[in-house]
């Protein structure tokens, strides 16, 4: 028995599943999938996953069985762990490699883990034989996603039109982000680092601003836990001031989303854009609909209707979570976070005895917190000097080179980070 699957043995019989979930992530290629199997059974009897136990059954009697895996893996992604999945698929593609539904079933895997160019890889390995829908249209995707430009393009000029219309969003999706990044590339690198690029290219939205720390520590301009200021918020606003006018758009009004958050940003937008702030009602032609964070928002016909944008309407989120995406993509960010406590919200804080407590929110009326958003100079935090510098004049010259393809095409969720990798904690 080697170490990883001994350590793996001992978190189960602890009853600690999420520990054992935990260890496998880094260990899962070192364990025999019988063995895997066995473990999995037990984990999902922990937390009575009847159909993962079934399925891990199944596999630890016959590991060599193609069903088997192929049940196994489905059920691993089913339940969130699609790194256990890719294993089982992978050995199962071996078997049948001319099984069409197992292969993408391994693609799919290899996406949640956001491994884009194994995804390629494994894809391209039945180039000749390969159906165009849905499997070359993911080999593009998945190219995309792993910053392959080229390679992706070539596939999509081979990428034929869907005869089956629910491929069609997924076709236009390709297309607008393969569009979108031949108006990036004159602007910016497009590499491993280009954070304010990529984030065009597969969301269409423009992001404000970058986290000035941790950037060469694996951040990359993205914020892990982020307690926010007044100083960001108002530094938001001032970039979606310059954002707006780099790209010819005149608002005509500022909607305000339900939540406290929200309300009291757009008051402030409001103020900033000078046009007056009225509730969100659907779709309305020229205005801002203000969010503060588009996660907390648990409305599912709001949310319906932000996907589908009115003419000339912009899409303004403050803080974008980007380790669980929200249901839309916003038009403008002023920041990517993991986690976000607002400047009025249960902030940490050290107490009288030096430990971390969690302060009280500031009950305060929002029109009272939006005039100190606006009081604050809104300076940017110089932070640790390791983050590319980020001028007004450079936001301006990105928006005025892409504006031709900004506000076009749905506001889809992108649940991956792209090309440009972040650390994250938890």
């Amino acid at each position: 028995m080697n170490d990883g699957l001994g350590k793996a043995w001992e978190l189960v019989e602890s009853g600690d599943a999420g520990a054992v979930v935990q260890h496998l992530r880094s260990t899962v290629d070192t364990i025999a999938l019988g063995d895997l199997a066995r473990l999995l059974e037990r984990v999902a009897q922990l937390v009575e996953l009847t159909d993962l136990a079934a399925a891990a059954a199944r596999l630890a009697q016959d590991p060599d069985h193609p069903q088997a895996l192929y049940d196994f893996g489905y059920a691993c992604i089913e339940r969130g762990l699609a790194f256990a999945a890719v294993p089982a698929l992978r050995e199962a593609v071996r078997r049948v490699p001319d099984a069409d539904g197992v292969l993408a079933e391994l693609v799919v895997a290899l996406e949640e883990e956001h491994r884009h160019a194994e995804a390629v890889a494994v894809l391209e390995q039945r180039d000749a034989t390969l159906p165009p829908w849905p499997h070359r249209y993911l080999l593009v995707y998945n190219a995309i996603m792993a910053g392959d430009l080229d390679r992706a393009t070539r596939h999509l000029d081979r990428l034929p039109a869907p005869q089956d219309r629910d491929w069609r969003p997924a076709h236009q999706r390709v297309q607008l982000m393969v569009g979108r990044a031949g108006l990036v590339g004159g602007v910016g690198r497009l590499d491993a680092q280009d954070l304010r690029g990529w984030h065009f290219v597969l969301t269409g939205g423009v992001l404000g601003s970058l986290s000035p720390y941790g950037f060469d520590a694996g951040m990359t301009g993205r914020y892990a836990y982020q307690q926010d200021s007044f100083a960001l918020c108002r530094l938001g606003l001032h970039r979606l001031e310059l954002i707006l006018d780099a790209a010819g758009r005149r608002p005509r009004s500022v909607a305000l989303l339900p939540d406290r958050s929200s309300r009291i940003l757009g008051l402030a937008a409001a103020q900033v854009l000078g046009v007056p702030a009225e509730p969100f009602t659907g779709a309305r032609p020229e205005s801002v609909v203000v969010a503060y964070d588009l996660s907390e928002v648990d409305d599912g016909g709001l949310l319906t209707a932000l996907r589908d944008r009115a003419a000339g309407q912009v899409l303004f989120e403050h803080a974008t979570c980007w380790t669980d995406p929200p249901a839309v993509s916003a038009d403008v960010s002023t920041m990517l976070t993991q986690v976000v406590v607002a400047p009025w919200g249960e902030r940490l804080r050290r107490g009288p005895d030096g430990g971390v407590e969690r302060g009280t929110a500031d009950d305060r009326p929002i029109e009272e917190i939006a005039a100190e958003i606006l009081r604050d100079a809104g300076e940017p935090d110089p932070g640790d000097g390791a983050t590319p510098a980020d001028p007004d004049d450079a936001l301006v010259g990105f928006v005025s080179a892409v504006a031709g393809r900004w506000l076009a095409g749905p506001r889809d969720r992108v649940r991956s980070p792209g090309p440009v990798r972040s650390s994250r904690f938890g």
